[in-house]
């Protein structure tokens, strides 16, 4: 096969260095599942994205996620990093909109040029299980008074299903350290394998609320920034009010504990039962090179 082009971005970024990394694979087609796995092992990102033609399909462009474990049928900073790039190297004419396809389905992404944010529409939002906070707080590793008892611990999912879990305060988000064992224990009965917590009150008092996410399963032990979860977080947010109204348009901060400060741009509205989400970022790219596939001996080489 020879080489193909990568480029790696910082997703819901608020400079460089920070946000959520990602690598981006063009024309990525011929390479098989395996060897996509490898490579998202290799990088050892959160989540690695390939883009599988640099041509349209069906007025969509077809992508596949990998996390370090397993793929995944669909995750928000690897879409917002993707639209980025094909954008900016793939289109010969920058577009206002442009739909990428996943095994979740289609995601429109929007760009709004003036302020620098891309826009990613997930799709409508399914509600879960609801979860016992004895069990919960001993995966967290904190007390159950942590736990802000007005809402529920929930399962949400807008194309890939997370447990949300409302704390008092950012002590209590600090102080959250996952307890591996029960964990295991705990997903094993869940359709979702994330755990999002998140505070009202945040490092940064521009922004509006504060969440920590974690995904042990996917090889992931605390990620920098989560689309998929915070969209999952905004459907959450309208249904319960939890700012008591339907409709939000907050800015979320995430990975400070990690020191991978990002920043989330939410907006949800709940229109008779039927919520719309949308989840924003910016975008800064760091690098591009050169990835040699090997086929005499199956292994993949970084240059």
């Amino acid at each position: 096969m020879g080489e193909i082009n990568y480029s790696i971005v910082d997703v819901f970024s608020q400079g460089k260095y920070t946000g959520n990394q990602l690598a981006v694979f063009k024309n990525a087609g011929n390479i098989s599942d395996d060897e996509m796995q490898q490579i998202a092992k290799e990088i050892n990102f959160s989540e690695t994205a390939f883009i599988l033609s640099d041509a349209k399909n069906d007025n969509g462009y077809d992508v596949r996620i990998f996390t370090p474990n397993e793929e995944v049928p669909f995750a928000g900073h690897p879409t917002l990093g993707t639209a980025y790039i094909i954008q900016k190297e793939v289109l010969e004419e920058p577009l206002d909109k442009l739909i990428l396809k996943y095994k979740a389905g289609k995601i429109p992404v929007s760009f709004d040029n003036q302020e620098g944010i891309l826009w990613m529409k997930q799709n409508e939002p399914t509600f879960g299980s609801i979860l016992d906070t004895n069990k919960v707080s001993t995966v967290l590793n904190i007390d159950k008074e942590y736990i802000d008892e007005r809402f529920p611990i929930q399962e949400v999912s807008t194309g890939l299903p997370v447990i949300v879990v409302p704390l008092k305060s950012l002590d209590a988000v600090k102080k959250v350290q996952i307890n591996k064992e029960k964990y295991f224990e705990l997903i094993e009965y869940t359709d979702a394998k994330a755990i999002m917590v998140f505070s009202p009150e945040v490092y940064n008092t521009v922004n509006d609320l504060n969440v920590r996410d974690f995904a042990e399963y996917y090889g992931i032990s605390e990620d920098a920034a989560t689309g998929s979860s915070n969209g999952c977080l905004a459907s959450y947010l309208v249904k319960y009010r939890y700012f008591e109204k339907s409709e939000i348009n907050i800015r979320v901060e995430q990975g400070y504990e990690i020191k991978r400060p990002s920043l989330l741009f939410l907006k949800a509205s709940d229109d008779n039962g039927k919520i719309n989400v949308y989840v924003g970022g910016r975008v800064v790219k760091i690098a591009q090179g050169e990835w040699f596939i090997q086929r005499s001996d199956n292994v993949t080489h970084q240059i």
